[in-house]
C-alpha cells in the first residue's frame, strides 16, 4: 500500500529543509534507505524498531521495510485556485497524495524574512487553505450543476442525497472551513469520491520551531492548536535546523549522543512519519521467513485476506487461511517453531481482523 505525503507551506517557513532532512538517510536509522524519483519527490522507510529485532531472531537473508513517498510540492501564491504562478501543478501535486505535511513557521528570527513580513502561522495556514477552498468550491459547484435537475425532479433518490451531502460541503467552504471539518457518514463520502477534493484529505500541521520550543512548544504553537481543533488533524512540533544538524552527523552512535543531549528519545522525523501513519489509520503487519522479514502497510480493520492482497491480490482471491504470531510472542520464544510449539500459533478464517505488528503466513489456493 504506496502511502504519499505532500509537503506545503509558503517561503521561508522550512519547508525545504524539512523535506531535505527527511531526503538524507543518516536522519532516520542506520540502515533505512533513502531514493530521489525526481528532484521533489523521495521513498523513504518508515521508522520501525521492531524490524532489527525480526531479523537478529530469523537472520534471513535481506530485510524490507515499508515506504513512504514525500513530495516538495511546488510553492504556492495567492491566487493559485486561479491557476497563478504555480498554482496547477501545486493542485495537481496536493491531488495525488493520501495526506498533506502543512509547514508553519513558529518562530521568530530577524535573519529569516519572512513573504507577509510578520510570523503569524494561523494567517499563513488560512492563505493556503483559501486557495484549496476555492478549487474545492468551483470543483463543488460543477458536480451540483449535474445533479441539481435529477434531485430536485424527487424521482431519484440517490441524486437527492448526493445534492445534499454537495450542498452541505459548499455551505462549510463558503464559510471558509475545510471539507474535512465537516460530519459525513462512510456512505455519504461515496458521493464526494469523484470530486477528489482537496481539503477533505487528513492534514498534519507540522510547526517548526526553535530549540528552545521543540518540548513544550510556544505561543505559535498554542494559537495553531486552537485554531485547527475542528479539523481532526495532528499537530507535530519540529525544529527543521536541529533536525539539519542530526541528519549531517556521521554515524549512528553520534546521532544518539546528541538526541540526548537534547533530552529527545528520536529525531523528529520520525515522529512525523509516525505520525502520518496515524493520521491514515495505518498499521503494520509483518512477514517473516528466511529469504526476507518484510513490513506490509495495510489499513487499521482490515481483515485477513485484505491484508494478503496487499502482498498479491491472487492471495485475497484464493484465501485458505492465515497463520498468526503476536509479534511479542515471537519476540519472547524466538522463532515460528517455538510459538507453535507453545501454541502461540493461531489459525485464522476470513473474518480475523490483523493487528499491529502480527507475523502472517497466508495459506492460499488459485
Amino acid at each position: 500500500m504506496a502511502l504519499k505525503c505532500g509537503i506545503v507551506g509558503l517561503p521561508n517557513v522550512g519547508k525545504s529543509t524539512l523535506f531535505n532532512c527527511l531526503s538524507n538517510a543518516k536522519a532516520q536509522a542506520a540502515n533505512f534507505p533513502f531514493c530521489t524519483i525526481e528532484p521533489n519527490l523521495g521513498v523513504i522507510t518508515v521508522p520501525d524498531d521492531r524490524l532489527p529485532k525480526l531479523e537478529a531472531l530469523v537472520k534471513p537473508e535481506k530485510v524490507v521495510p515499508t515506504t513512504v513517498e514525500i513530495v516538495d510540492i511546488a510553492g504556492l501564491v495567492k491566487g493559485a485556485s486561479k491557476g497563478e504562478g504555480l498554482g496547477n501543478k501545486f493542485l495537481a501535486n496536493i491531488r495525488e497524495c493520501n495526506a498533506i505535511l502543512h509547514v508553519l513557521r513558529c518562530f521568530d528570527d530577524a535573519n529569516v524574512v519572512h513573504v507577509d513580513g510578520s510570523v503569524n502561522p494561523v494567517r499563513d495556514k488560512e492563505i493556503i487553505d483559501t486557495e484549496l477552498q476555492l478549487k474545492d468550491l468551483e470543483t463543488i459547484d460543477a458536480k451540483i450543476g449535474r445533479v441539481q435537475k435529477a434531485a430536485k425532479s424527487g424521482n431519484d433518490k440517490d441524486a437527492k442525497k448526493a445534492y445534499d451531502v454537495l450542498s452541505l460541503i459548499k455551505t462549510a467552504l463558503e464559510q471558509g472551513k475545510s471539507a474535512r471539518t465537516v460530519q459525513v457518514s462512510e456512505e455519504d463520502l461515496l458521493h464526494l469520491a469523484d470530486c477528489h477534493l482537496l481539503t477533505i484529505k487528513p492534514v498534519m500541521y507540522v510547526c517548526n520551531v526553535d530549540e528552545a520550543s521543540v518540548k513544550a512548544g510556544n505561543k505559535y504553537v498554542d494559537a495553531v492548536k486552537q485554531a485547527v481543533k475542528d479539523e481532526n488533524a495532528e499537530v507535530i512540533v519540529i525544529t527543521a535546523q536541529m533536525e539539519s544538524e542530526i541528519a549531517a552527523l556521521e554515524t549512528y552512535e553520534e546521532r544518539q549522543v546528541f538526541l540526548a543531549d537534547m533530552g529527545l528519545d528520536e529525531p523528529g522525523v520520525n515522529k512525523l512519519i509516525k505520525a502520518a501513519y496515524r493520521l491514515l489509520s495505518l498499521q503494520t503487519y509483518f512477514t517473516a521467513g528466511v529469504k526476507e522479514v518484510r513490513a506490509w502497510t495495510i489499513t487499521k480493520g482490515m481483515t485477513a485476506p485484505q491484508a494478503a492482497s496487499v502482498i498479491h491480490t491472487d492471495f485475497e482471491k484464493g484465501f485458505i487461511k492465515a497463520e498468526v504470531i503476536k509479534y511479542d510472542d515471537f519476540l519472547k520464544f524466538g522463532s515460528e517453531a517455538a510459538c507453535r510449539d507453545n501454541g502461540k500459533l493461531a489459525v485464522e478464517g476470513k473474518e480475523y481482523i490483523v493487528s499491529d505488528g502480527d507475523i502472517m503466513h497466508f495459506r492460499f489456493n488459485v
